[in-house]
């Protein structure tokens, strides 16, 4: 079980937005943030801003812990090109984001699960690390044994979400390729991501 998951609605709340889109979630009825009487949103500061965009993006992609997303900043830093876009692509190359990307899975949260628990092949071979880094024309399925699981067939009957295009799916046979990496338009957020301002975080 995921040690968020019964938290992730009070971040919706606490972050101000509905962070996963999720029609059930609290906060499309109660804006205000967690808490027994709520408390009144304050102007954030500069540092304030950017530390709401840092932990937005964070949050979206389930449980990246501070160290671990500081290195895909660092790594995103290291690389030419604009910071903020090869960002977003090294978070989009993690594995758990693929396989909820595809459908395969109905949440960010379930997707580490999944991947963890062994259900994923990569071109074949089975791989439980939910930050494995998938490269383009990767093929991504799940295994024969796992695809009649009430978890993956919640996924691929649900509309809440689309498959982007740089992900090719088949979803009758539960197997998909990774196409390229995508630019931070592309990605399917439900609200928008600040990246310039998750930069300015970190380069302070």
């Amino acid at each position: 079980m995921s040690k968020r998951l019964s938290s992730k609605y009070k971040i919706d709340r606490r972050l101000g937005v509905n962070l996963w889109g999720r029609p059930k979630s609290p906060f499309n009825r109660r804006e205000t943030p967690p808490g027994q009487h709520g408390r009144r949103r304050r102007k954030p500061s500069d540092f304030g801003v950017q530390l709401m965009a840092k932990q937005k993006l964070k949050g979206y992609y389930g449980n990246i812990g501070e160290k671990q997303f500081r290195r895909y900043y660092e790594e995103a830093a290291r690389r030419r090109g604009d910071t903020g876009e090869n960002l977003i692509e090294e978070l989009e190359r993690r594995l758990d984001a693929v396989i909820y990307r595809m459908k395969m899975v109905p949440t960010v949260f379930s997707a580490r699960q999944f991947v963890s628990h062994g259900h994923i092949k990569v071109n074949g071979r089975r791989v439980n690390i939910p930050s494995f880094r998938v490269k383009d024309g990767d093929v991504v399925e799940v295994k024969e044994k796992s695809r009649e699981l009430p978890l993956v067939l919640e996924a691929i009957g649900s509309p809440e979400r689309d498959v982007p295009d740089y992900v090719d799916v088949n979803l009758d046979k539960l197997t998909g390729t990774f196409v390229r990496a995508p630019k931070p338009a592309d990605v399917p957020y439900p609200v928008q991501m600040e990246t310039n301002l998750v930069i300015e975080f970190y380069s302070r």
